[in-house]
This record gives structure tokens, C-alpha cells and sequence, in this order.
């Protein structure tokens, strides 16, 4: 396992500085408003702006300005490089982020630690999915709630084949899988699943998940 977080980690560092550019289209069609409505729904759930909340995944940090004022907010990730980029954003916006290197197949916090978790499109490149949300679960209070946007396999076919088939470029590309059965790996972590919404058929989906 952990060789195999090794050479994703090294994807991700490698791609670090290009990944924004990389994913520019995308971010200026649906996946920016996606990601807008998702962290509208956290500030509803996040009243009193003194919770304590937890972005597995960070990336470059593109959620960092959705992050809702007086939260004690965390961040993590995997990739130094990733995290490099991120805190180029805080220091731009002048917030009070803590950045950690990270993984979220084995959180360095106690349990029942965090009010709200956010992850968008992470849990295509966790090595071992189940146990990256058997911790997200771990982590998260009892009365918490996981908010999700991430993409995964059809289960329409034969396009769901297709994906299956061609998963080899982007995992070798850049370590990501776009055949992931999501939502069952979600189940045998024991979570419970709250909301499911297709977004993009059923490929992206916006999900809300409690302990």
C-alpha cells in the first residue's frame, strides 16, 4: 500500500503547479457552480461559525474561499506539492487555514473530532477508498455531517465498461481512477447516506453522508 501512495503522491507533486490550469474548462463550466451550491449547503449546516471543520483533500485549495467565516478550519493532503499551491491561496486571501500533510487513509486526529467534512473529487485517487471514509466516519462527531462532490463509474452500460476500460490513462496520468464504485464503497464504510444527487447523469454526484 504504501508503494502505491508513493507513485500517486509523485503523480500529484509532479502535476502540482499545472493542475489548476488543467482542470481551467472544466472549473469554469458546471464544476464551479457544483462546487459553489455544495459549500452553500455546509454554511447552512455551520451556524454558530464555531465548528470545527475538516477539508480532506485540499488540492490547490480552490474551496478555500467558500470556507465559512469563525470555523476552525483544517486542510490536508497528501501531496507537499498540492499543499504548496494551497498555501500560496490562504496567504492571497489572508485566512486562517491549518494546512497538514495528510492522509486520509489514516487522519492524525481523535475521534469524533470534526462538525463538518468536505471532500470534492478526492476518493478517485485514495488507494484504498473504504478505509479513506471508515476515517472520515472515525473523525466525524456523531451529529456531524460529510459533504461530497466527487465523480465515479456509471452504472449505465456499456459506458461503464468503457470507463473501466480506459481507467489506465487517467490513473497513469495523473493517479486517478474514474471507475470507482463510490457509493458502495461508502456503504461498506458504514456510512449513511443522507442525499444523493446526479449532477452529471449518474458520474458526478453531490453527496451528504452522516456516521
Amino acid at each position: 500500500m504504501d508503494l502505491i501512495n508513493d507513485k500517486i503522491k509523485k503523480r500529484y507533486n509532479r502535476i502540482a503547479p499545472i493542475y489548476d490550469k488543467l482542470e481551467m474548462i472544466m472549473e469554469k463550466g458546471k464544476m464551479g457552480d457544483w462546487r459553489e451550491k455544495l459549500w452553500q449547503q455546509v454554511e447552512e449546516v455551520v451556524k454558530k461559525g464555531e465548528e470545527r471543520l475538516l477539508e480532506a483533500g485540499v488540492g490547490t485549495g480552490k474551496n478555500i474561499p467558500y470556507y465559512p467565516q469563525k470555523t476552525e478550519a483544517y486542510a490536508i493532503d497528501f501531496s507537499d506539492r498540492m499543499l504548496q499551491e494551497a498555501k500560496k491561496r490562504i496567504e492571497k486571501l489572508e485566512v486562517n487555514v491549518q494546512l497538514r500533510e495528510m492522509d486520509v487513509q489514516n487522519l492524525d486526529f481523535p475521534d469524533n473530532y470534526f462538525d463538518v467534512i468536505v471532500t470534492t473529487c478526492v476518493f478517485c485517487s485514495v488507494p484504498d477508498p473504504v478505509q479513506g471514509f471508515k476515517e472520515l466516519k472515525r473523525v466525524c462527531k456523531n451529529d456531524g455531517k460529510i459533504f461530497m462532490l466527487e465523480h465515479m463509474r456509471t452504472e449505465k452500460e456499456p459506458f461503464g465498461y468503457l470507463m473501466d476500460s480506459i481507467n489506465w490513462i487517467s490513473l497513469l496520468s495523473w493517479g486517478a481512477n474514474i471507475n470507482r464504485r463510490t457509493m458502495e464503497n461508502i456503504k461498506q464504510a458504514g456510512l449513511e447516506v443522507v442525499k444523493e444527487e446526479d449532477l452529471f447523469f449518474d458520474v458526478v454526484k453531490e453527496i451528504i453522508l452522516t456516521p
